[in-house]
């Protein structure tokens, strides 16, 4: 299986390293995936016990609730700790920029799953090189506060370059769509609904979240809507019936790439589902 035929998940939730009780609680919020979180999250003096509660906390017996738990970490300390404790799932990677730097950390956690993180101008030149460098590597992810930083960007539609690119990477080196970045305000949930829907539009699946409150909108966004579904069972069905391009009778036109865009969304919509 390759890494764009794996389980689709729409919904990631940072949750700071440092508090092990936080991490307990996000495996219960609904969230697909829980990230614990060893850089940013945590102040300096927090991080090497950040590090050992959350190496405890992946020691334990599974939980009742199955959701995989995945860390972002910040040091190789973090790397070698971590690697090969029943509780991890994938380790994330800030701020890569080389190869280099992915077959380094892969050797460090052998068999492990990774997903480097984009977040710069040079990481952004990189992205298919990164993505494609290492057998382990399962997917490849922006990290906008600092990439908009480093480009000295200020308009949300200055990114869009970035995470196209991000995303044609990704298909390029055979692995899933990337997931959105996180959106900041916790509040602004309208806001977050529309940048959901532009993300999608961009070709992203999913997106991180930094509060529970934003896992709904998150995965309603994302998830194909009953019209949606309509519409690729419709061109499905069509496609079995009548070889080669063809019309609907709405006047849609339907050639082997809408049939094979009308297959991925059914596909989404059932794993998702």
């Amino acid at each position: 299986m390759t890494a764009a035929e794996e389980e689709v998940h729409l919904t990631w939730l940072y949750v700071p390293g440092d508090r092990p009780d936080v991490v307990r609680k996000a495996r219960d919020s609904g969230a697909d995936v829980v990230i614990v979180d060893l850089e940013d999250a945590v102040a300096p003096d927090r991080k090497e016990y950040a590090r050992s509660a959350t190496a405890e906390l992946l020691t334990e017996p599974a939980a009742d609730t199955a959701t995989p738990v995945h860390v972002r970490v910040h040091t190789e300390a973090d790397v070698l700790a971590l690697a090969g404790l029943p509780g991890l799932a994938e380790l994330r990677l800030p701020k890569i920029t080389h190869a280099a730097t992915v077959h380094h950390i892969a050797a460090l956690a052998p068999g492990v799953a990774l997903c480097p993180l984009l977040e710069s101008a040079l990481g952004i030149e990189h992205a298919y090189t990164v993505a494609a460098s290492h057998p382990q590597v399962r997917s490849i992810a922006l990290g906008e506060a600092d990439l908009r930083a480093d480009l000295g960007v200020r308009d949300d539609r200055g990114l869009d370059w970035s995470r196209s690119r991000v995303v044609v990477a990704a298909r390029a080196a055979g692995l899933a769509p990337p997931t959105q970045s996180v959106f900041p305000d916790v509040r602004d949930l309208d806001g977050l609904r529309h940048s959901c829907a532009h993300g999608r539009a961009l070709g992203f699946i999913g997106r991180a979240a930094i509060h529970p409150r934003q896992l709904p909108v998150i995965e309603r966004a994302f998830r194909p809507t009953s019209e949606e579904i309509d519409s690729a069972q419709e061109i499905v069905a069509a496609a079995l019936t009548e070889a080669g391009a063809l019309a609907l009778p709405d006047g849609r036109f339907v050639d082997a790439a809408v049939v094979a865009a009308a297959h991925r969304t059914l596909a989404l919509a059932e794993t998702v589902s």
